[in-house]
Order: C-alpha cells, then structure tokens, then sequence
C-alpha cells in the first residue's frame, strides 16, 4: 500500500485561498495521509512572512514585556484566514492562548514557532484530520541534535489509528524542556523526519515551483527543468544556493531510500522533480545536472615549503579555526600550498586577524594572503565522471566570457567542480556555464 507524506511551504499555506488548493490536492489521493506545514508565507510581494513577524513579537517582548502590538498583525492574519476559509471554532481562544504562552516562555525558538503551530491547527481543521503537536513527537537530545529513535517512535504511536494527520513543521522539544527550532526553511526537515517515521513510499514537498530548475531563473531565462536527481546531486546543489529544498531534508529519508518529489501547488499536473536513491537512479544522458552558486566567501592562502612532509600541517590549520568556531567550506590543497574557503557571515575584521595570527604561529608559513568577497559556484552532475574533457569545456567557457577564475575544487567522486570567482563575476560565470552544457534554450 502506498502512503505519501506531503510537506507544503510557506506559500502554499499564505492565505485561505491558497490554503483550498492544499485541501483539493491532498483529498484528491487518500495516500496523501501525512499533512506537515509551514508558517503562512508572503502573499504579494511586499507583504511580511509569519515567522518575521514572530521575530518582531520576540524583540518586542524582550524590550517591553509584552508584545500586544506586533502579535496584533499575527493575529489578523490568522484571524482573516479563518474567516476566508468560513471555519466554524474559536481561533480567537486559540491566539490568546498563543499569545499567553509567547509571553510566559519568552523564548525565541518557541515564538517564532507558532506560525507553523497555528497554521497546523487550522490545515487540521480545514482537512477534519488530527492535529499533532511537534512539541510532543520530534525530539533533540542534550546536545542539540535531531534524536531520531524517540521521534520516529513517538510519531508512529501518535499516528497511530488516525485516517488523516497535520504536523506542523520547524521545530520540535529541546531535551530539558521547552521548544527547539530547526534553521530557516526547517519545515522540509521535518516533512522528512514524518516521512521517515511513517514508513513513506514517497515525500512530496509542495511548493511554489515546478521542480528543480538546471540554474536560478535570476540568471538564464526560463533554464531547463530537471526531470531526476540524486540524493548527492541535491545536497550539493541545494548547499551551493538552489534554494527548492533544504539541504538537511534529505538525510532521514536517505536511510531508508524513500524519494522526495518536488510539486507546484499552484500547478499540480506539473511532474515537477524527482529525487531518488543512488540504487534507483539513472542518469538522463546530460553531462551537467545542475549550476548553483554562493557568495560571500573568504579564502585564505597559505604557502610553505615542503609542507607535504610536514606531519600535521593541515590539522594544526584546522585546529586554530575550531577555536574560533569557524567551520571550513572546502580545503583546496597542492604539495605546498593549500586554501582555506570560509563562510563570510562567520568572521569579522578583528577574528579574521586574530585567526591569521594563530595560524601564522602554529605553521610559520612561507606566505600567506587572504582574497574576500569570493562566490563558489558548483557544476554538478554524476554524467561528469564518464565524460572526457568536462573540465577543458567548462574552463574555455569562462576563460571565453573573461571570468577569472580565483580557486577550482573537486571532489573525489568526481561529482561536481567548484570554482571561486569574485562576487561580481558569479552571474556571468553561471550563465557561460550554462550555454556551454546545455545551449541557448
């Protein structure tokens, strides 16, 4: 028997009208049985998300006390959406209970979660499916992490005999108590984590794109949609800027091969993208999967000689870095030279310095510079491996739209390659990377 869970995002669930076209699709397949929900999204450009609202109710409580006036604007919306969708109980009860614990708790994480708590009662009622709390199914243990064991057992108990359930997304309890958040875009984990613990044939992420797309339509005009991707192919991409899903989503779903499909809630007889196990996937014959792109990186080169003979060169590098708590992005490296590639929004001008220094003393290296402002951009895709003269193809396409090219990486696998560009030049390198793999359209 199939059973599907179905994750729909923030625009899918912005406003009653949209909240309809989430009823219609999961009533149209009674496998659809697993309903996970985000916080109400944007509903025109200009308009403000849910969960930035619940941001502004946090700051507003931390300064005043209470935060009357920024949950009015929360309260409004859901108080509209019901009243779009002509659902008869007392959401009015509901918010003041909301709004009672926001202030009682004055924790971030549990008020910028009420826009999926609340968007989950009411798809709850829309759908007259069981409402289940994350609070009371998704588990972290004592050090933060996802406790996966407890989670999926408590989900299965908590499913257990119902038709039809909602779960709302984002977050779940912390180990000593009170709500713990995933990072932004969390709610595809959590459809993850459900599809998991339901034993899903498939996950179904609803948004408000038809798939995945070769390259960010910012870019190059109306770029290929990609029909099938692996679980590798999505992770590198999504890390590297394609924003469709998380890139945390795919690891419980991993585990026990079940795909994830990526479908247009606003058009449903799209095919949208499939993502599938290494062991179900077949390449569609193109070289390239995909081009993604991130800025904002800063490189730091250093330079010594013999350091390939010099025992621990590398690890003491790293080790300066973990005190700073600095995570490293890549470590491009040759016989005596290596790149260190850091997240910019983790340094600032005086922790750049003081790494510098430390690294100067544990290593003393010959040379040492640092380039910012670098963007990474991935060429991705498993038919790279097989196909002589990938590299030369791409590095003439550059070289002929006069991208210079500033680091190169790739992996062992052979799956993607990597080149750092300045933030300026990362559009121009994406579309010349483009027209070379896949043509003008």
């Amino acid at each position: 028997m199939a059973l599907k869970v179905c994750k729909f995002g923030g625009t899918s669930m912005a406003d009653g009208h949209t909240m309809i076209k989430v009823k219609n699709i999961v009533e149209s397949d009674p496998d659809r049985r697993y309903v996970v929900v985000s916080a109400p999204g944007k509903r025109f450009s200009g308009d403000t998300k849910v969960t930035d609202l619940l941001y502004k109710c946090h700051a507003e409580l931390t300064e005043h006390g209470d935060c009357k006036l920024a949950f009015a604007d929360v309260r409004r919306r859901f108080e509209g959406i019901v009243k779009e969708l002509n659902l008869d109980f007392d959401m009015a009860s509901v918010l003041d209970d909301t709004e009672r614990r926001m202030e009682e708790e004055r924790s971030e994480d549990f008020t910028a979660s009420r826009g999926e708590y609340l968007a989950a009662v009411v798809m709850a009622r829309l759908l007259g499916a069981k409402f289940i709390d994350a609070e009371d199914v998704v588990f972290f243990d004592e050090n933060g992490a996802f406790d996966d064991k407890k989670s999926y057992a408590a989900i299965a108990t908590a499913a257990e005999g119902a038709e039809r359930v909602v779960v709302p997304g984002f977050y779940g309890s912390r180990a000593g108590g009170g709500v713990k958040t995933f990072s932004r875009g969390g709610s595809d984990i959590s459809g993850a984590i459900v599809a998991r613990a339901a034993g899903a044939t498939v996950y179904e992420n609803w948004t408000d794109v038809s798939g995945f797309l070769a390259c960010d339509p910012r870019i190059v005009d109306s770029p290929r949609r990609i029909k099938t991707l692996s679980y590798k192919e999505l992770r590198e991409l999504s890390y590297m800027g394609a924003n469709v899903l998380h890139s945390e989503s795919i690891f419980p779903v991993r585990r026990a091969n079940i795909p994830i499909v990526i479908k247009n809630t606003f058009r449903p007889e799209d095919e949208g993208t499939s993502i599938l196990p290494i062991a179900q996937y077949k390449p569609g014959g193109s070289i390239v999967t995909g081009i993604a792109g991130k800025k904002n990186f800063t490189v730091i080169f250093i330079e010594k000689s013999h350091m390939n003979s010099e025992v621990g060169f590398i690890r003491k590098v790293l080790s300066v870095l973990e005190r700073f708590g600095v995570s490293v992005e890549h470590i491009p490296s040759g016989i005596d030279t290596m790149s260190v590639v850091l997240d910019s929004s983790a340094l600032d001008n005086f922790k750049l310095e003081q790494i510098l220094e430390c690294i100067k003393a544990e290593v003393e290296p010959d040379f040492m510079r640092v380039s910012e402002n670098i963007a990474l951009i991935a060429t991705v895709g498993h038919g790279m491996s097989s196909s002589v003269g990938t590299s030369a193809r791409l590095f003439k396409a550059l070289a002929e739209e006069g991208v210079n090219v500033k680091m190169i990486d790739q992996g062992s696998s052979e799956l993607n390659i990597i080149v750092g560009v300045k933030d300026e030049d990362m559009e121009k390198c994406i579309a010349a990377i483009y027209r070379e793999f896949f043509g003008n359209n």
